[in-house]
């Protein structure tokens, strides 16, 4: 099982706009997606609800998981997305 482990860019964490975008992406992927805080338990990446749980702030690693066929290209896109800072 592909994964990759990023840390969070946004100022402002994984929470609101930051993760309203990654779990839209996550949704259209064809592939089931987890994201998980380090040493924490994986929830599903489609579900806004769980990725704003986890609480992941400016600075920390999270590791996204994926499996099935396009689960490396997933795991690129959403790993791009949850570098960003998207409050500048």
């Amino acid at each position: 099982m592909p994964e990759r482990t990023v840390v969070i860019g946004s100022h402002s964490g994984l929470h609101a706009r930051p993760a309203t975008a990654f779990v839209r992406a996550a949704a259209e992927l064809n592939t089931p997606v987890t994201i998980a805080r380090e040493d924490g338990t994986p929830v599903a990446a489609n579900s806004l609800l769980s990725v704003l749980a986890l609480g992941a702030g400016h600075g920390d690693k999270v590791t996204l998981a994926a499996e099935g066929e396009g689960a490396a290209e997933a795991l690129d896109a959403l790993a791009a997305l949850l570098v960003q800072d998207h409050d500048a």
